[in-house]
Formats: C-alpha cells, structure tokens, sequence
C-alpha cells in the first residue's frame, strides 16, 4: 500500500463553556458518524481550548478538534451538516491533503500517566537530584579575599 494518499483533515471548535465530557462525548460522536458514513479515522487529537483570532457568536475562545479520516469525499458533507446542525459547533473545515498518511499520536493524559503507574518512585527521584540551595555566606568581597589571604599559609 503506498504511503502517499489523499486523506482529509478536519478541524472543528467548539463552544469554550461546554464540560470536558461533553467534548470527549462530541468527539466520539463524530467518529462515530465518520464510519457508518464510510470513512476511515486515521487520527482524531483534541487541541485544547485557545483564544480565537476573532469574536465567533459572543466567544472568545474555542476548544479546537483535529479529525483526520480518508474516505471517498462523500462523506465530507454528510458530516459538514452534522456540524452545521450542531448548535455546541462554532466553526469548521475540512481541508484535502496530499502526502504520508498522519500516524496517530498519544495523548499528553495517557503518556504522563502511564509514567507515572510505571515508575511510582520517579516523583521521589526527581526530588532526590533537585540540588539543595545553600545559603550564600559571603557578605561583600573584600571579607572575601581577606579569607582567602588568612587561609594560604
């Protein structure tokens, strides 16, 4: 299979004051439209939520979703509506792309805490090679170099 396909890029925002599952609820929800519609998901990352360049319905910010699925083009508009009738949808588009296919990437959440369940003594570690601040004994350099002077026989 060659590597070098068109494939589709989707980013969508959505309202900035929704709850984080009803993100990860909108997310799947998507996904899941995308396969019965046909489409392939090759890779679906939730940006986070950022300041929009300009006001967008009484917003100032924006959670922004990247969805990147191949399929024969049918599909885009079926799910352009989808997101069109979505009232929790601020703004989309969907882009084609042409090169390597995206591979996907883990989340930042599961990385950390698949570390952390790993490693349960890396916090102690880490704490153990912070140096330790030493308090600054000298005063001014002329005691300093009267010490160095006294030290050297």
């Amino acid at each position: 299979m060659n590597n070098q396909q068109s494939y589709y890029e989707t980013m969508y925002i959505l309202r900035p004051d929704i709850a984080e599952d009803e993100v990860t609820n909108h997310i799947d929800k998507y996904n899941k439209l995308l396969e019965e519609f046909g489409a392939k998901i090759l890779d679906s990352q939730m940006r986070g939520k950022r300041r929009l360049a300009y006001q967008i319905t009484k917003h100032r910010e924006g959670i922004y979703v990247q969805l990147s699925h191949q399929g024969d083009g049918q599909h885009i508009f079926k799910i352009e509506k989808a997101m069109r009738l979505s009232e929790d949808v601020i703004r989309y588009m969907t882009i084609k792309q042409e090169g390597p296919l995206p591979t996907p990437r883990p989340s930042n959440k599961s990385i950390s805490q698949s570390e952390n369940k790993d490693n349960p003594d890396a916090n102690a570690e880490s704490k153990e090679k912070q140096p330790e601040a030493k308090p600054d004994t000298s005063t001014s350099g002329k005691d300093n170099a009267e010490t160095k002077e006294n030290a050297e026989p």
